[in-house]
């Protein structure tokens, strides 16, 4: 991304005042496997320390996976990198699919059609007397 653009853009990374800060008053904790980097504050502020994330493309929360979910928020002190292997039936995360092609469509939604299961005989319409 060209200077320019970190400038003046949020979406899309890390704009020059973030990444200054993050050099400055952050260390670097570790990466993930889709190029995140995860910082902490040096000094904690209050009594807690802030931790924070950098994206690599688009700022979107669900591309943070999971064990760096929990890092972030404060719900584990070890690093992902520390933590046991994922279990074997674990399935890798998913981006937010909402506004794509892929995004979950009910039977019924316009996407697919529009027609909807019949109705059981268990619904009575209301109507007032």
């Amino acid at each position: 991304m060209g200077l320019l653009a970190s400038i003046f853009t949020w979406w899309n990374g890390a704009t020059v005042g973030t990444t200054i800060f993050s050099r400055r008053h952050g260390e670097k904790v570790g990466t993930d496997h889709l190029g995140n980097v995860y910082y902490q504050s040096r000094k904690p502020i209050n009594g807690v320390t802030r931790r924070w994330v950098i994206y690599s493309g688009s700022n979107d929360a669900s591309r943070v996976p999971s064990e760096w979910y929990g890092w972030l928020h404060n719900t584990i002190d070890e690093r992902p990198e520390d933590l046991p292997p994922a279990r074997r039936w674990e399935k890798p995360a998913l981006p937010n699919l909402t506004g794509t092609d892929q995004a979950y469509r009910p039977a019924g939604a316009l996407e697919k059609g529009g027609r909807r299961a019949a109705a059981t005989g268990d619904y009575e319409a209301w109507s007032p007397n």
